[in-house]
């Protein structure tokens, strides 16, 4: 018998890359599907970051800093400033955006015969990271509101003792952000067993979050298991860029750094975030903006009549829709290009320009229209 080829590991067999549509800007010309923040960097930021490549550029025959102390510490003084406090550069550590953050995570935490736990509906790629280290991967239930009960998500923890237990908060794909004494108890919970648990929340969206919601960074001092996950990619329009970042205590940092691979943060990398760092205010000037607009896209979307998910993201969860692929297709029949992904019947829309959500608002109201 000829044997198949490639020698593919067998369980990854016939699975499908992830990734969510790409499409030209002729096929969609308002694209609202990957959660990017559509204000790019200024002409003045954007000169400062070449000219820090270039500074970079002359040096790269040689192997850039593999601590990265410089951007660690610049990230550290950074989070101090949005929610979290005395924030040290040996409690930082980086990588090629929070899927790599969270994939060291689990070849560190996770492996043969340890579990990976959240709670559905959760970030699609968690699974991915679980099955590529050998992690057995489970979830718990959301409640219809998409919170959680908490009193169940600590009996999960207890009875199942990951060693990882992933929360984004804000989640994706709902928005929902998880309240403190949430994560206070899940750290608890995951601490009552040998050898314990560590709790991840991922704030991918974190800078999104409304008025008077807190990061996870404020309760880093109080429970060592905790580890707070961030990206340059949202808030700091460096989809490009691919940094993410997190806080947790300096013996999680350690741990990483053993699986991590040699000089995994290039010099480019590394001389792109300080520059973006120094422009902090103007790069998240704009979030405000958006909070606006993702608030009036959630007023608007319920005077349709539709069901939707609070928000504290930079995109809103909408439904139920008894086809949502038809009503996914027929936006993209208009230009618009969202996400179709969450529970059944719902759909979820970045949030863009004034001019997209309303190139957007007109294509679902003429979609709604047209399937009666």
């Amino acid at each position: 018998m000829t044997p198949s080829f490639p020698p593919l590991r067998e369980e990854l067999r016939g699975i499908e890359p992830y990734g969510a549509p790409q499409l030209s800007l002729e096929q969609a010309p308002v694209q609202l599907n990957v959660n990017e923040n559509p204000y790019g960097p200024s002409a003045e930021a954007a000169a400062d970051i070449a000219r820090a490549v270039g500074e970079a550029a002359v040096s790269l025959n040689r192997y850039p800093d593999r601590e990265f102390v410089e951007l660690r510490a610049r990230l550290a003084a950074y989070l101090c400033s949005s929610g979290g406090a005395g924030i040290t550069p040996d409690m930082v550590w980086a990588a090629n955006g929070s899927n790599e953050v969270m994939l060291q995570l689990l070849q560190a935490f996770g492996g043969p015969g340890r579990v990976a736990l959240s709670f559905a509906p959760t970030y699609s790629m968690y699974p991915e990271y679980a099955r590529d280290t050998h992690t057995t991967w489970e979830t718990g239930h959301r409640a219809e509101d998409f919170s959680l009960d908490l009193d169940a998500a600590r009996r999960l923890v207890e009875d199942r003792r990951p060693a990882v237990v992933l929360l984004p908060s804000p989640n994706n794909p709902t928005g929902t952000a998880l309240p403190p004494e949430a994560v206070a108890m899940l750290c608890e919970a995951a601490a009552s067993y040998e050898p314990g648990g560590i709790v991840v929340v991922d704030e991918a969206y974190g800078e999104f979050r409304r008025a008077g919601t807190p990061s996870a960074l404020e309760l880093l001092g109080e429970h060592r298991n905790l580890v707070v996950t961030r990206t340059m990619s949202k808030a700091f329009a460096l989809a490009g860029a691919r940094l993410g970042y997190l806080a947790a205590d300096p013996a999680i940092c350690d741990a990483i750094r053993v699986v991590r691979l040699p000089y995994h943060l290039s010099a480019v990398t590394q001389a792109t975030a300080l520059a973006a760092l120094r422009h902090a205010t103007e790069l998240l000037g704009r979030v405000d903006d958006l909070r606006v607009e993702r608030d009036a896209t959630v007023v608007w979307l319920r005077e349709q009549g539709l069901d939707v998910a609070e928000s504290d993201a930079n995109f809103v969860l909408f439904g139920r829709f008894a086809d949502r692929h038809a009503v996914w297709q027929g936006l993209l029949d208009r230009g618009v290009l969202i996400r179709e992904t969450g529970p059944d019947g719902w759909l979820r829309v970045s949030v863009g320009t004034g001019d997209e959500m309303a190139a957007f608002r007109q294509a679902l109201t003429d979609v709604i229209k047209e399937q009666g």
